[in-house]
């Protein structure tokens, strides 16, 4: 043991975790900082609770490590806020905030809110530090929760407004567990004969298929998931925290699946008599509302928390295990057996396909102006570097991309919103800082990009070079349809109501200059290659602002009966 203070002490620990990042809003562990002075982690200030949390929860996404925000007492909502879309995401970070000193409950202190409780429904462990001999332990816990099992959010309330306990001394050892700074720290493999059951469900189904979710990308089994499918012969769709799992020029792939979807994926799970779900919770937006695939449908599920097994589908077979190391087992156990032949299938779901593309490839090569959004999607898939990642907010930018932006290389990546509009751009930043030497392309709406559009500053500070393109329409324009169902007899671009959706005609190239980006403003078709080249090339942050069309809405969800499309 050794004589130290509580900031020592936690500045060691996230040093020897392997944190790199740790972003906040002061006055919280000032000591910390202090103490991070000659260690290699970045301090990254941001103009916001909810930034700092984005932030973290972006870096986790990407990197696979836990990410690290913090806030002072009075911040404590916001950073539970923050958390939210982590929360949903199953994101491992660590957020940590002040907490009144006992000497101040129940009289009134100054910014005095019981904080606690606010982080219970967005964390998978939440505690209070009351001692500084107590960080040791609790700080390890963190990262343990964190990391183990699905990942999640923690929370540590350290005692006073700005965790003043930090500031004593006390014998202390800064012991980390390194197996708890990455994930998965542990990769259990599900039982052989489950596995068995698994395969043999596989080879004697007539249209099987899989659905690969996030916890494909937390596993890193990618590779894996591709093997089985080019194996088995079995078509291939996402989630869209599955995306990018396998290139959407494969010829097993139909696409992403669900709510922000194609429709010939929903139509090819929709027809398939099995369907092998691998690290997806098979949720409300993935199944759309647990239509697609209809109740009946044989289900094998493969995840790590045994809680999520036959939730929303019962299982012919459940596994119990990581995505990476049970695929590996399952493909073992598959390499000794004859080929299937699944000809008709897998023409039955290219020519699905075939179909949505020859729908949908006009508007990818539209000429329009003000630009379709479609075409957006194609010119930032088009110039994608072979390692670049995608970063997508909520709402429309999610369905737009996760529709029509196609990742072709086995290294691009997508990360997105899990459902907290205005999460995109901070997300993104904290992607590009686990991400240095990659290409980060963040795709939001002027609605989403409002949120927190002070973080343009953060990134001019701090050198964080990404790129955003903001498909800026001037409204909140996915709202309309809904306006005018409440306004029978009339349409909501009626000019008495529009004030309810439409906003001000902003430019976002003149806004992101005035705080120390680059910007570029697009206003034809033509324009646009020319300014994604230039905006990938100035190892600048630049806001690529697109004017695109009020008028343009994301296809609707195909489900059976339905017809999707616009």
């Amino acid at each position: 043991m050794t004589t130290m203070t509580g900031s020592r002490l936690i500045a060691e620990m996230l040093r020897d975790y392997g944190v790199s990042h740790v972003f906040y809003i002061p006055a919280m562990l000032l000591g910390v900082l202090a103490e991070m002075e000659d260690m290699p982690v970045r301090r990254i200030m941001t103009h916001g609770e909810k930034s700092a949390a984005y932030m973290a929860d972006g870096y986790a996404r990407a990197s696979g490590r836990p990410g690290i925000c913090m806030a002072q007492q009075i911040g404590g909502s916001n950073l539970a806020a923050g958390l939210r879309d982590a929360y949903m995401a199953c994101a491992p970070v660590i957020a940590l905030s002040g907490g009144p000193a006992p000497a101040a409950h129940y009289r009134n202190g100054y910014q005095e809110v019981e904080d606690l409780g606010q982080f219970d429904a967005v964390t998978k462990f939440n505690a209070r530090v009351e001692r500084v001999d107590r960080l040791p332990d609790l700080l390890r816990q963190a990262f343990r929760a964190a990391t183990t099992g699905a990942p999640g959010p923690v929370h540590l309330e350290v005692q006073g407004p700005h965790g003043h306990v930090a500031y004593q001394s006390a014998d202390m050892e800064p012991l980390a567990e390194p197996r708890f700074g990455r994930l998965p720290p542990f990769r259990p493999v599900a039982d052989e004969a489950d596995i068995g059951a698994a395969l043999a469900q596989l080879l004697q189904a007539q249209r099987p298929l899989i659905v690969a979710g996030g916890g494909v990308a937390s596993s890193d089994a990618r590779a894996e998931v591709l093997r089985l499918a080019e194996a088995l012969s079995l078509p291939v769709a996402t989630t869209l925290n599955g995306k990018g799992t396998i290139p959407e020029r494969h010829p097993l792939s139909v696409g992403v699946v669900g709510s922000y979807s194609r429709a010939c994926a929903n139509q090819a799970v929709c027809e398939a008599d099995l369907v092998f779900f691998i690290g997806s919770r098979t949720g409300g937006q993935t199944t759309v509302d647990w239509q697609v695939p209809p109740r009946g449908t044989r289900v094998i599920q493969l995840d790590i928390d045994g809680v999520e097994l036959g939730r929303n589908y019962p299982n012919v077979v459940s596994l119990q295990g990581d995505a990476k190391a049970t695929l590996a087992r399952l493909l073992a156990l598959a390499a000794d057996r004859p080929p299937t032949d699944r000809a008709a299938w897998n023409a039955r779901t290219a020519g699905l396909v075939a179909d949505w593309r020859a729908q949908f490839e006009p508007l990818r090569a539209s000429d329009a102006a003000p630009l379709r959004p479609e075409r957006i999607c194609k010119e930032i898939s088009d110039l994608l570097p072979p390692d670049g990642v995608v970063v997508s907010d909520t709402g429309h930018s999610g369905m737009w991309t996760g529709a029509m932006l196609e990742l072709t290389q086995p290294d691009q990546r997508y990360i997105r919103c899990a459902g907290s509009m205005g999460w995109g751009f901070p997300g993104a930043m904290g992607v590009k800082c686990a991400l240095p030497d990659r290409a980060v392309i963040c795709f939001t709406g002027d609605g989403a990009f409002y949120y927190h559009l002070a973080e343009l500053e953060t990134a001019a500070r701090f050198g964080i070079n990404l790129v955003v393109v903001v498909n800026n329409n001037s409204a909140l324009n996915q709202e309309i349809p809904l306006w005018d169902n409440v306004y029978p007899g009339k349409s909501a671009a009626n000019a008495r109501v529009d004030d309810l959706w439409r906003m001000r005609d902003t430019n976002f190239a003149e806004v992101a200059r005035s705080l120390g980006c680059e910007g570029i403003r697009v206003t034809h078709p033509s324009e646009l290659r020319g300014a994604l080249e230039q905006a990938l090339a100035m190892n600048r942050p630049v806001v690529v602002d697109v004017v695109s069309g009020v008028d343009a809405f994301a296809p609707r969800a195909w489900i059976p009966g339905g017809t999707g499309g616009y």
